[in-house]
């Protein structure tokens, strides 16, 4: 069984997570069951989130994956938001203060940043996963690694 203790703020223990993540996916390779578990476990474990969660490729738009939080945007055209932003130029967005960043969607007022890491597999991007939160400049350098490395193991432990 593994021991589901929340993080406070700052505080990840990214390895350990990432330990923990490996063991919890290690039964099943189905993408939208893990994606689902992913959020959940992101939501529980990361500190002061208010959203975590998933928005998947189709097409030249990002649809709503699985998450946890409140409800959110439905589509997001590529180019368009912090998600949208990831998704075209396949680069890790970490914006401290998604008022000020141009374009930026506000799906839920109540967020202030925001960290979006895009997902790849074999040259083929599956989507972005997405992590909000009500505090200004949330996500470190060390948290954007650590997600990445967390994306990372659910890329590699996933059917997609």
């Amino acid at each position: 069984m593994i021991d589901l203790q929340p993080s406070e703020q700052g505080l990840e223990d990214y390895p350990f997570l990432a330990t923990q993540l490996q063991a919890l996916l290690a039964d099943e390779r189905d993408f939208i069951a893990n994606a689902a578990q992913f959020s959940a476990f992101l939501f529980q474990q990361i500190g002061n989130l208010n959203w975590a969660g998933f928005y998947l490729a189709r097409g030249e738009e990002l649809v709503l994956g699985p998450f946890q939080g409140n409800v959110a945007c439905v589509r997001i055209p590529f180019g368009r938001g912090v998600c949208g932003a990831a998704a075209a130029t396949g680069q890790t967005q970490r914006v401290e203060d998604v008022h000020a960043f141009t374009g930026h969607i506000a799906c839920d007022s109540a967020s202030n940043s925001e960290l979006v890491v895009p997902l790849f597999k074999g040259g083929r991007l599956l989507g972005v996963l997405d992590l909000d939160s009500p505090s200004l400049a949330r996500f470190s350098v060390a948290d954007q690694a650590g997600i990445e490395r967390l994306a990372a193991v659910f890329v590699e432990l996933t059917d997609c």
